[in-house]
């Protein structure tokens, strides 16, 4: 029995050694996941929703063929306990299980904050990875203690971020509530969501009083109420839906200022939001006084929901296999998106396995997986997965408000992206605070009324008469900029008649309008056509207003709604004037011709300019134009206007002054519209986009302004190289090739290429600090004004110096290509001469070119030679015709090169008659005689010796006959006629001799 003992005791150590110590394994060409999630449909990450998602991105691997060679085998467990609920105990015990007996690379799950991390201590220990959409909690940050763990999903922490975010946008410094809804069991979730707000606003040194609550049974809801008007106006509420309209009901009945208040409600899934028309009170029976001005000042904070293509067929999907798979009809919700953060994760498993594997580490070393997942960026269902150093994903979110006041319907007013951290608020839709700006975060008085001071009568009048005085004059004055406001609105300065166009001009200098639409050297399907009238080449649509020149953008929209927020942009798009933005004139509301009217540029595009290899740009011609993008830039930023959100070198555009100015901005509700273009010409527009806004589909039209110092910098590399834009060296890639690769963020990061040999390196750095991927890293145009002036002394002249190096400079551009098209219309006239002078006489051709008529000539005594082939058709009848010209022309090349050596003229050939004259149109004495008769000795010397190709046996003979007599030359139509004073066909019949 002791052996026994002993031997059992042994058997038990080495077991638990086996299990707890890491590494411990062999491996082979399975890859074995463990899938550890509750069943219950109460959870978002339920095995019913998720462990379909998982198996499809299963799928999608082994059909890619990423871990080519390998098989993943997936092992699937219920994490619940018999009540329904997560159990951390079980997944413990389920964990040290599957590790004994069945070795897992990878941990899928659990979701539940204290399943995920017992079981993330455990693969810590074991250096497995646990990749899981869940566990939000903030403690999992602690990467030295949780170092496997990978988040995919949504967290507490990047929550936190977008509402200390926002509390930096209101100016909201000093004070926040957060009260949420906590039973202490289970798995706490409104707990551990909000945990990431109150951290990260203590650690902006912001007071955060933080209120728990249970359901109502055993709770006073009226505490809560007496704690928000004791201690706050930001307040943050998180809990079920059901005990938030009960608290709203109370501060409804007893706070008799809402206006007052800034309510959050954290509803991530979008509870609230689910009728047709998304109005929070609508699921509740509760009976409200006046809900639109309740909720008023009431915000909803959810995940934001992919609108890809991609994420509506993946849930489409998921429900299908639910059902198939287990029983179980899921209906469509925010919850989707957590399974696709798990099918996202698997696949993001996949990818760093896989390259693990290529480098020889192997598949269960978690330590140098969970590594390669850090810092990184793929592109999955649920839109850009982007890991921080922690391994938890940056996460996108959106805010709900109230935007129309008169039914109460919410609408998204901004979407924060959790990459850049920013918010990206809508271009149509605004918040309405009831009091026209946000609420005081720390009101003067605090949050009692305010005590009032006892002063004597003749100082509480004095004081009442000033401050009436200084009321009544700032009254005064506001309402006079009121209704001056009001009045420029109604009136609408801005707007043009379409029959105050005109197509012609005036005084027809120009008889249309011709446009350019730059020519892309990427085979974009843009056209290029110029069309010059006058002086002038037309780039782009225009026409006339009040006689001058105009440019004319047409909008692609069938008709325009007068918003209030569409009047403001076109007065602002009015007020501006600045050297170096295009001015707009105005704009044509009338169906169907919408369009905006701005000042015309002769000069074309910046691309145009750079694509044209005949104009020469010498680098401080370049600087100039760069200095007026950044001065243009910087103006537009420090602007109502805030950013461009389209800067590209096609809207950049040139005056007749050399001067470069900005076009194509503001007005983003105005140009707000569904874009019906082909994929090719809508990622050639793309090239100039920022990586953070090629995320979305659609990017905010308005832009960001570190997204248009992206810009700037890309449009910096065609003015250096000037290959293009977005020119890669060695790589001929399409836009959307190009796209997919700067979208996709992996390091190194894609970039154009940059040529110190070609500019100096100080530009290269500006450039690569241009395109920084880190929006943050980037610099603004007031810091890239000074650093261009440090390297550019040349750009420090007078205004005057640098138009007139310009002029010259376009000066010299004039006189190349003038010199240029003079030596080619020199070298076309001297072929045109020599053809001339091959087909007429020299004499003649001379006086035709000076464009007199050839007289007719009398010669008196001119010889004439009249030869053809004997038997020729015959021969041409047992010949092919190429054969027969082959001889001809073998022939009569001959001849040509010994009529050379006499002083004779080769009239004409026809078929096998050869005439040659001499006396004519030289006359020669009489020499014309024995010329004739010395060439037709040589010709028959000649042709003695001739072979003729594909008879070489047989003997050429001529026939030869010659006339000496009076000739009478003229000139009719370009053709020359010689009249014999003899019959030339008599004399061809009846005198000549064969071979004679």
């Amino acid at each position: 029995m002791g052996s026994g003992l002993k031997m059992g005791c042994t058997f038990f150590f080495a077991l638990l050694i086996y299990v707890l110590v890491p590494g411990c394994r062999t491996e082979n060409g399975n890859i074995t996941v463990a899938v550890m999630l509750p069943d219950n449909l109460k959870y978002s990450w339920a095995s019913p929703r998720v462990l379909p998602a998982i198996r499809m991105a299963q799928e999608q691997i082994q059909k890619s063929g990423l871990l080519r060679g390998h098989t993943i085998n997936l092992l699937n467990y219920s994490t619940e306990d018999s009540s329904g609920s997560c159990s951390e105990i079980e997944a413990q015990i389920i964990a040290v299980d599957t590790k004994l007996y069945n070795k897992p690379d990878a941990f899928f799950g659990p979701g539940c904050t204290y399943s995920v991390a017992s079981v993330g201590r455990f693969a810590s220990h074991w250096k497995l990875p646990l990749i899981t959409a869940g566990g939000p909690a903030y403690g999992f940050d602690k990467s030295e203690e949780f170092k496997t763990i990978v988040r995919t999903g949504p967290t507490t922490t990047k929550l936190g971020d977008f509402v200390s975010y926002l509390h930096t946008y209101f100016n909201w410094s000093s004070r926040a509530l957060m009260i949420f809804h906590d039973l202490k069991q289970d798995d706490r979730p409104h707990y551990f969501l909000s945990e990431g707000i109150y951290i990260h606003l203590r650690e902006e040194n912001i007071t955060v009083e933080a209120f728990p609550y249970e359901d109502p049974p055993t709770f006073n809801y009226k505490d809560i109420i007496t704690f928000i008007k004791d201690n706050g106006r930001i307040v943050y509420i998180c809990g079920p839906l059901q005990t938030f309209f009960q608290i709203m009901k109370l501060f409804e009945v007893e706070v008799k200022n809402p206006e007052d208040y800034a309510i959050f409600y954290l509803d991530v899934f979008a509870e609230s939001l689910s009728g047709d028309i998304p109005m929070p009170w609508q699921g509740s029976e509760i009976q409200w006084n006046d809900p639109i001005k309740l909720f008023q000042s009431v915000f909803i904070v959810t995940y934001r929901e992919p609108d890809s293509p991609e994420y509506t067929a993946f849930c489409k999907e998921l429900h299908k296999r639910a059902m198939q798979d287990f029983n179980v009809k899921l209906e469509p919700s925010m919850m989707d998106f957590i399974a696709g953060c798990f099918h996202d994760g698997f696949v993001l498993y996949a990818k760093a396995l896989s390259e693990a594997l290529a480098d020889g580490v192997s598949q269960n070393d978690g330590i140098n997986i969970t590594v390669r997942m850090q810092n990184r960026r793929i592109w999955g269902v649920t839109g850009l997965v982007s890991t921080d150093r922690n391994n938890a994903r940056y996460t996108d979110f959106s805010l709900w408000g109230m935007t129309n006041l008169k039914t109460g319907q919410y609408a998204i007013v901004g979407h924060y992206n959790g990459t850049i951290k920013e918010i990206l608020w809508s271009p149509t839709e605004r918040i309405q605070w009831p009091k026209g700006c946000p609420p005081l975060d720390n009101p003067p008085c605090g949050f009692s009324p305010c005590k009032e001071d006892h002063l004597p009568v003749l100082g509480i009048v004095a004081v009442g008469s000033g401050l009436a005085l200084i009321i009544f004059g700032i009254s005064s004055f506001l309402i006079y900029r009121k209704l001056k406001l009001e009045k420029e609105l109604a009136g609408m300065l801005w707007r043009i008649r379409w029959e105050e166009l005109q197509f012609e001009s005036p005084n027809k200098f120009h008889k249309c309008a011709g446009s350019r639409l730059t020519l892309s050297q990427r085979g974009s399907s843009y056209g290029s056509l110029i069309t010059a009238h006058g002086k002038y080449q037309l780039f782009a649509k225009t026409g006339y207003f009040k006689g001058n020149l105009v440019a004319i953008k047409h909008v692609n929209k069938k008709r325009i709604e007068l918003t209030r927020q569409v009047l403001f942009e076109l007065k602002h798009m009015r007020d501006v004037q600045f050297n170096h933005l295009t001015r707009f004139i105005g704009a044509c509301i009338d169906p169907p011709n919408i369009c905006i009217v701005t000042e015309y540029c002769p000069r074309g595009s910046l691309q145009d300019i750079l694509e044209n290899e005949s104009i020469n740009l010498d680098w401080m011609f370049r600087y100039s134009l760069i200095n007026d993008i950044v001065k243009g830039m910087n103006y537009l930023h420090n602007s109502y206007i805030g950013s461009h959100g389209n800067l590209k070198s096609s809207n950049c555009v040139v005056d007749s002054r050399f001067v470069l100015k900005i076009a194509d901005y503001g007005l983003a509700s105005f140009r707000l519209c569904c874009e019906n273009e082909d994929s090719h010409a809508l990622y050639a527009k793309k090239l100039w986009t920022a990586p953070e806004l090629l995320i979305y589909d659609r990017h905010p039209h308005q832009g960001t302004q570190k997204g248009d110092v992206y810009s700037f910098g890309i449009i910096l590399q065609e003015i250096a190289l000037r290959n293009g834009p977005f020119y890669v060296e060695g790589m001929d890639l399409s836009p959307k090739e190009i796209i997919q690769k700067v979208r996709n963020g992996q390091k190194p990061y894609f970039r154009p290429t940059t040529d110190n040999s070609r500019h100096c390196e100080e530009l290269t750095i500006l450039m690569e600090g241009c395109w920084a991927e880190d929006p943050a890293e980037r610099p603004d145009f007031s810091h890239i004004k000074i650093f261009i002036a440090k390297f550019n002394k040349e750009g420090s002249t007078s205004i005057l110096n640098n138009l007139l190096s310009r002029m010259e400079q376009y000066a010299n551009n004039l006189e190349n290509l003038v010199e240029e098209r003079t030596q080619a219309y020199l070298e076309e006239k001297r072929k045109a001469e020599n053809l001339l002078y091959q087909i007429l006489p020299h004499s003649v051709a001379e006086q035709l070119k000076r464009g007199e008529t050839v007289q007719a000539e009398a010669f008196d005594s001119v010889t004439i030679y009249f030869s053809d082939i004997v038997g020729f058709t015959s021969m041409s009848a047992e010949s092919t015709p190429l054969q027969v010209v082959t001889l001809l022309n073998d022939l009569y090349t001959c001849f040509d090169a010994i009529i050379d050596n006499f002083d004779v003229y080769k009239v004409e050939t026809i078929g096998d008659a050869y005439m040659v004259v001499s006396g004519l149109p030289v006359r020669n004495g009489k020499l014309h005689a024995r010329e004739i008769a010395s060439m037709s000795l040589a010709l028959l010397e000649q042709v003695k010796t001739f072979k003729i190709r594909h008879i070489p046996n047989n003997q050429l003979r001529l026939r030869i006959g010659i006339h000496t007599g009076i000739v009478t030359v003229s000139q009719i139509a370009l053709i020359i006629f010689i009249h014999f004073s003899v019959n030339l066909l008599v004399l061809k019949k009846s005198w000549q001799v064969k071979a004679k």
